[in-house]
């Protein structure tokens, strides 16, 4: 059995809180670190690692009580919505198991998070608790500095594990259980950032864009915006829709993609898609990569 667990923590300037995230992670037997994406507009890390169901989950704990120790999110700013030092910690099938067997791994990792760490959780994705809180947004409403209140206000914003308060210093953690994704970053030549979200909102599934598309617009310190991007099913839509998709409505208010960025790692099927559609190919699939042909020969496959 694989999976995969890519946390977001809320650290992007300070590389030595990164790489002390990165070898909590690391430190548990039969994890891999696959890949570490740190950007100081964000203010926000996003590692992603792979293992064996409960070595996973145990490397996930570790992350989360560095970020507890590390990170004071009193004194934290950064573009990206958050509510938690570890903000969002999901859990991702690869092989050998199933989203459903995946839940009960979530539920057992949160419910330790409150209980050693102080960390009220909240679940979402396939292990929510209630069918608004499948959708991340809804859990992270307020942010951290919003949180506190809209849990004296409304039972429903109540935390999973822990008391309807958050930690002092570092929030609160949402842990789900999700499908693979595509976390897809469209730069704007705008500095305009209600242009950057107008587009945001004509782009997601929500404004009546894309299936499977969650995205949000975002200033950057270079003075242009940037229209971030969840793709939830890639099959449904390929990432080269998303892009013509962004291109397009800036175009109506006057503004150009300059470029564009995957944080985290991306399925090779989906880059399989793009050089279909842009190249014109015809059966184009993984017999047709040189080294992946390769590699399957090597491994007598």
């Amino acid at each position: 059995m694989l999976v995969e667990c890519v946390p977001n923590f809320s650290e992007g300037r300070r590389l030595e809180v990164v790489r002390a995230l990165e070898q909590a992670i690391a430190s548990v037997e039969g994890v891999a670190v696959l890949d570490t994406h740190w950007d100081p507009d964000y203010h926000r890390c996003v590692i992603t690692f792979a293992g064996e169901p409960q070595a996973v989950a145990r490397a996930a704990f570790l992350g989360v009580a560095e970020a507890v120790r590390r990170i004071d999110l009193r004194e934290h700013r950064g573009s990206h919505p958050r509510i938690g030092a570890a903000d969002v910690v999901p859990l991702v099938p690869l092989r050998g198991i199933t989203l459903a067997e995946l839940v009960p791994i979530a539920r057992a990792l949160g419910e330790r998070i409150w209980r050693e760490l102080g960390v009220p959780v909240f679940l979402y994705g396939e292990a929510a608790s209630s069918p608004e809180r499948r959708e991340l947004s809804f859990v992270r409403r307020g942010n951290f500095e919003g949180l506190p209140r809209a849990m004296q206000e409304n039972p429903a914003r109540w935390p999973d594990f822990g008391p309807p308060r958050v930690h002092p210093t570092a929030g609160a953690t949402a842990v789900g259980v999700r499908p693979p994704l595509i976390a897809y970053n469209v730069d704007l030549d705008t500095p305009d950032l209600e242009v950057a979200r107008a587009v945001a909102r004509r782009v997601r599934e929500s404004g009546g864009g894309l299936p499977g598309v969650r995205a949000i617009g975002v200033k950057l310190s270079s003075g242009h915006t940037q229209v971030s991007v969840n793709l939830l099913d890639y099959r449904t839509t390929p990432l080269h829709r998303v892009l013509e998709r962004v291109k397009e409505e800036a175009e109506r208010f006057g503004a150009r993609v300059t470029g564009s960025e995957i944080v985290g790692l991306v399925p090779e099927e989906a880059l399989w898609q793009c050089a279909e559609h842009y190249l014109g190919l015809r059966g184009f699939g993984p017999g047709k990569v040189l080294e992946r042909r390769l590699a399957e020969v090597a491994w007598g496959r």
